[in-house]
């Protein structure tokens, strides 16, 4: 069964660090774009962070560059989103998917190309 899961949400205090990971199942993630998209009650889907197949090119949103870092590790399957700095306005569900390499950029602005979704983590910053 071909599967995206998200780990590592919860709740954490204004400042805090959290960690998500995004695991593969049922396929290999190194030929594929991965992305960290977030969407916050009453609001639409927003990419934060993508990444190419061989972690050579990222994209951040501006509402988090400097704060988050995302990464990849081929040889586990699995990409990550470290995220400090939290600030209440990061809450939202988090969800990781996998698509075709079309750009960094134009994965995380448009969403095009991608063919895999995980479930959702949900990240929750308290003031």
């Amino acid at each position: 069964q071909v599967q995206l899961v998200e780990s590592g949400g919860g709740l954490v205090q204004a400042g805090g660090s959290l960690r998500l990971s995004c695991a593969a199942s049922g396929f290999t993630l190194d030929s594929y774009y991965i992305g960290w998209f977030r969407q916050a009650p009453g609001k639409g889907r927003e990419g934060v962070s993508c990444i190419s197949a061989s972690g050579g090119s990222t994209n951040y949103a501006d509402s988090v560059k400097g704060r988050f870092t995302i990464s990849r590790d081929n040889a586990k399957n699995t990409v990550y989103l470290q995220m400090n700095s939290l600030k209440p306005e990061d809450t939202a569900v988090y969800y990781c998917a996998a698509g075709a390499p079309l750009g960094v950029q134009i994965m995380c602005s448009t969403g095009r190309g991608i063919g895999y979704w995980g479930q959702g983590t949900q990240v929750t910053v308290s003031s």
